[in-house]
């Protein structure tokens, strides 16, 4: 079976680009407090550390199995069609996910929803916003339009990480926690009203199959050896997606929900402004420096904060590692846009991400486990170790594969 690639007929203008960013910014938003209340909520229902890891494991193979859907269907179907059909699935999973308790039905809902463990540039609408996106960018302008989109994105999840907070403000009005909760939810839902309000404003992005009979022709190797490195990145940040750094520092610290979402807000507000530096960082030094160069540091700050007794230590120690995790993000989305040819960026986009899906959906569970354990922060070592072999064979496989605005370097 074959995923076609999809070629955006129409050229997206400023207008159309600047609803694509918003609508990242909606989805960040919901994703900020959604990932911060998952692992509130399912301990306030009486769930343990293994169940919710299992949870999280349900959502990103559920995400995973979902993003391979669309790349198959994606032939068939116009660009907006198909983010309106995620649009929706966000409407139904803040509806129903607050009405179910029994371990089996959440972990369906889980599965089949959009509430993700970990925020980011994830999920079944990101490879489709990047094919819209990529479409209309030069070659010199692609990786800021990317940091522009990531950084919409993560100051979006900021706001949503304070809102996260809403629950305990909302108990001293006389409502309980669980209602608190429920409410939330139903907020997450209304995030998917307005999404697909935003979505259906875009224009009618037809699709045509290419002639090639693979959607990856002469880059299948370059996408595929990408592919097998995302996943082992992906892999190694499973261990500790958003909810089960949250849910470590819960257990850990007795930390509670407001000031776990002043936390989360500041974190992703330096991810946030990593991202415009990341583009400017790679216009200097490359794409591929850019991403292994800020990412090892992350990795050797997250391992420190795993022993770090005290708590403004440890914050401080993935306040620095915030700053510099997600500087690889557009540099990779860029990359891998860049080093392929037009045709095959779409299916590009989709086999690099179903990858890395299914291989940090392998971990949650794992790392659920060993939360459990006398030295709970072994899924921050194990996360860091994993990291920093992913960017070694990184800078070992691809220093010399270069995209078209760095041919003229010299080596």
């Amino acid at each position: 079976m074959h995923v076609q690639a999809i070629v955006v007929a129409a050229v997206i203008s400023r207008s159309e680009l600047l609803l694509i960013y918003t609508a990242r910014g909606v989805r960040g938003f919901g994703d900020g407090f959604a990932v911060i209340l998952l692992p509130a909520y399912l301990t306030a229902i009486g769930y343990d550390t293994v169940e919710i890891g299992y949870v999280a494991t349900a959502a990103l193979l559920g995400s995973s199995a979902l993003t391979l859907l669309f790349g198959f269907a994606a032939h068939r179907y116009d660009l907006r069609q198909m983010l309106l059909v995620g649009a929706t699935l966000i409407v139904a999973t803040g509806v129903v996910f607050p009405n179910i308790e029994h371990f089996v039905f959440v972990l369906l809902v889980a599965f089949l929803g959009t509430i993700n463990p970990q925020t980011g540039d994830s999920g079944i609408m990101v490879p489709l916003e990047h094919a819209m996106l990529t479409k209309s960018i030069a070659d010199q302008d692609r990786t800021r339009a990317f940091a522009r989109y990531s950084l919409t994105g993560a100051l979006a999840t900021a706001a949503g990480a304070l809102f996260a907070a809403t629950p305990d403000f909302l108990v001293g009005f006389g409502i309980t926690r669980l209602q608190a909760f429920q409410a939330m939810f139903y907020g997450y839902a209304a995030i998917g009203v307005l999404a697909a309000f935003l979505y259906g404003q875009l224009p009618y992005a037809s699709a045509r199959e290419e002639t090639a009979i693979t959607p990856l022709g002469p880059s299948r190797r370059t996408v595929y050896k990408l592919a097998a490195l995302f996943s082992l990145d992906s892999f190694a940040g499973g261990f500790l997606v958003q909810s089960l750094l949250a849910l470590w520092l819960f257990q850990r610290f007795d930390l509670s929900l407001s000031t776990a979402s002043v936390f989360f807000f500041w974190t992703s507000v330096f991810t946030a402004f990593s991202y415009p530096i990341a583009a400017r960082l790679s216009a200097r030094i490359g794409l591929i420096n850019t991403m292994v160069f800020t990412h090892i540091p992350s990795s050797l700050f997250l391992i420190m904060a795993a022993f770090s007794p005290d708590l403004f230590m440890t914050m401080g120690l993935l306040l620095a590692r915030s700053a510099l995790a997600q500087m690889d993000v557009p540099a990779r989305s860029s990359y891998v846009m860049a080093v392929v040819t037009p045709a095959e960026r779409t299916a590009a986009a989709s086999v690099t991400a179903v990858p890395r899906s299914l291989a940090s959906s392998l971990s949650p569970a794992l790392s659920g486990w060993l939360l459990g354990l006398p030295f709970a922060g072994l899924p921050l070592v194990i996360c860091g170790v994993l990291k920093i072999t992913y960017d070694l064979g990184l800078l070992y496989s691809f220093r010399h594969v270069r995209p078209p605005e760095e041919q003229g370097r010299s080596k």
